[in-house]
């Protein structure tokens, strides 16, 4: 088993009891291991829904990393013509698709930024808008970078270039996802130590098969051979993947809608109160930013109108 993939975080966390609870001693089965599979039963019903935005300069490979990593065409971009400008990011586009597998269904919604930084020439390894991008972004999102079009670069230039990009993410107090202060356990803490030590990854995006020693890949054709998008001896799209989707999707929900909603709640309220009152006016005593709580047990890494820069 792949030491980076983890079993889907299950709908239900199930923790040890207190000392002073311990378990009842049971006489017999009652039925409660069926909880299990009502919970399966409403969430097969119901199916599944996963936001992604991707940013990043045009020509990139946004749209063909988003189809390669649902195999499917997801997302299909018109390049501008030849002597075209690229036009500046005036508003974000967005799709929706229902993808089903083996039964279950996944409403994806898809949003992109085209052109965004385009009008901009830097070279550093990340430039100012990038840096204050990433510090309002991972205040409300989480957020996992990766180097695209990786083929370009040398197996050193590749390594080098990740530390840089961690250097700078260190600098600027911008966290990625997985958070630290997030991890719940022993083994999260494992894992995510060694996702964190790999972003961001390396990838190669295609949408096209290819026949390599008699097998059909998911690659890209160069001069010099193919690329397979899910061999990690060429890039680390498998991780990515994996991350996103596999083992740690559930998870990415959970802390959206536990903690950076929360969050953004409890803003949106304390601001309603620096309103004039009015109709509707609700009488709640705002509270303080080491007051915040969130319905799961995490450690919230800062307060909501804390100024500290936070995650990519």
């Amino acid at each position: 088993m792949d030491p980076l993939r983890r079993s889907p975080s299950p709908c239900l966390s199930l923790r040890p009891s207190s000392p002073s609870t311990p378990p009842c001693e049971m006489l017999g089965p009652v039925g409660i291991e069926a909880v299990l599979d009502q919970l399966k039963i409403k969430a097969m019903k119901m199916g599944f829904e996963f936001n992604i935005m991707v940013v990043g300069q045009s020509g990139l490979g946004k749209s063909t990393m988003v189809n390669t990593l649902f195999k499917s065409k997801v997302w299909k971009s018109d390049p501008p013509g030849l002597g075209v400008p690229t036009p500046q990011t005036l508003q974000l586009h967005s799709l929706t698709h229902v993808i089903e597998e083996k039964g279950v269904k996944l409403k994806l919604t898809v949003t992109d930024t085209p052109g965004f930084g385009d009008q901009i020439n830097n070279d550093n390894c990340l430039r100012p808008l990038d840096i204050e991008f990433l510090q309002r972004l991972c205040r409300t999102v989480n957020v996992v970078p990766v180097i695209a079009r990786a083929d370009s670069l040398t197996m050193e230039e590749r390594e080098a270039f990740r530390r840089r990009i961690q250097q700078n993410l260190r600098t600027h107090c911008i966290d990625i996802y997985p958070q630290m202060c997030f991890d719940e356990d022993v083994n999260d803490k494992i894992l995510n130590s060694k996702l964190r030590d790999r972003i961001p990854f390396a990838v190669v995006g295609a949408d096209q098969e290819h026949v390599v020693n008699g097998r059909c890949v998911l690659g890209r054709k160069t001069k010099w051979g193919i690329i397979e998008v899910e061999n990690m001896a060429h890039c680390e799209f498998p991780l990515l993947r994996d991350l996103l989707i596999r083992s740690h999707l559930q998870d990415l929900k959970d802390i959206t809608h536990n903690v950076h909603y929360e969050n953004y709640r409890i803003i949106r309220l304390n601001e309603s109160h620096l309103l004039p009152r009015g109709p509707g006016w609700v009488n709640l005593a705002p509270a303080s930013p080491g007051q915040l709580t969130t319905p799961r047990t995490f450690k919230v890494c800062r307060g909501a109108h804390d100024d500290s820069d936070d995650e990519f």
